[in-house]
């Protein structure tokens, strides 16, 4: 167990250890009569003997340890007779902008209990522990939860203005006819928006359920809370949409400026192709080593030839040109 508080009305958080827990745990049915008396504690999932103590001394209801064994990460709030199974994702403490930086927290909430565990360093979850040392109390586990989906929701509205800057320079780039723009940046930001999109958004027909039929320990104010932070997460997931068009109309930009580049490259090329055919063409003629070459024995037959080409030169450039206007 990473830590442990204890919560009650009127009364600062007060922290508690394993032995503790265990003996809170033992008592929760009497000591939960009082509203706003209720336990949190956090584990480090990566520690082999933190499933075992939660099996031992909890009743956490059987869909909270099949989220733990299950492969979707996608963040949901589900009931689970009396209690709530949440999963909910964050950036990792050292978060470097990358997809592959985001981990998740497993929640689990009952009347009087609540218990988190997550896997690698969270910035929620080191924020919430800073703010209950400093003696900011919570009523109610609803509250812990809804605290942790607006960290969740401020991650992405601040992921979105992070990305949203970069397109601006990249645009900006694009705009100024830069050849520095490259399309494997903005396929980085849309991947990115993608995976946050799939993993962070909560999804609407689990949190609808839970908002119709919620638990009997719930209460209305936690109820509104909840709602109001869905419809933030609503706000956050329709400027990602924007921005992941956005970023869709940007890389068919670049890729059509690429394949303009490209048009203009092969179109100089056919076009000096063109041009010395004549030459290419006259030299092989006059350059075959057999009898009746045109001019061999005339004084002028150099310049005779060179005229020519010229002159063929002449009209496959006014040719060219003349197209190339059109």
């Amino acid at each position: 167990m990473i830590t442990g508080f204890a919560f009650s009305p009127n009364n600062p958080p007060r922290p508690v250890d394993s032995e503790a827990a265990a003996r809170f745990l033992e008592d929760l049915a009497d000591s939960t009569g009082e509203p706003g008396y209720f336990l949190w504690l956090h584990f480090d999932l990566a520690h082999a003997g933190a499933v075992r103590w939660l099996e031992r001394h909890t009743r956490l209801p059987h869909g909270f340890y099949e989220a733990l064994g299950s492969p979707a990460r996608s963040t949901r709030v589900e009931r689970d007779d009396e209690a709530l199974v949440a999963v909910v994702n964050d950036v990792m403490f050292d978060f470097d902008f990358d997809a592959s930086d985001l981990s998740t927290l497993w929640i689990g909430l009952e009347r009087g209990l609540v218990v988190t565990g997550r896997q690698q360093r969270l910035r929620s979850i080191d924020a919430l522990r800073t703010r209950i040392k400093r003696g900011e109390s919570l009523h109610s586990p609803l509250q812990l939860l809804d605290y942790l989906l607006h960290e969740q929701c401020d991650v992405l509205t601040d992921i979105v203005r992070q990305v949203t800057q970069r397109a601006d320079a990249i645009e900006d780039r694009l705009l100024a006819g830069r050849s520095s723009v490259q399309r494997t940046a903005l396929g980085a930001l849309r991947r990115l928006l993608v995976r946050l999109q799939r993993l962070m958004a909560p999804e609407p027909a689990s949190l609808f359920r839970l908002l119709q039929h919620p638990p009997l320990w719930v209460s209305a104010g936690d109820l509104q809370a909840l709602r109001e932070v869905n419809e933030e997460f609503l706000v956050v997931l329709s400027d990602m949409a924007s921005l992941q068009e956005r970023i869709k109309l940007l890389q068919e930009e670049v890729a059509a400026a690429v394949s303009e580049a490209t048009n203009r490259s092969l179109f100089m090329l056919t076009v000096m192709t063109v041009l010395a055919l004549p030459i290419n063409i006259l030299a092989g003629l006059f350059g075959m080593n057999v009898g009746g070459i045109p001019l061999a024995q005339d004084e002028n037959g150099f310049w005779i030839i060179a005229a020519s080409i010229l002159a063929f030169a002449g009209v496959a450039t006014w040719w060219v040109t003349r197209h190339r206007k059109d």
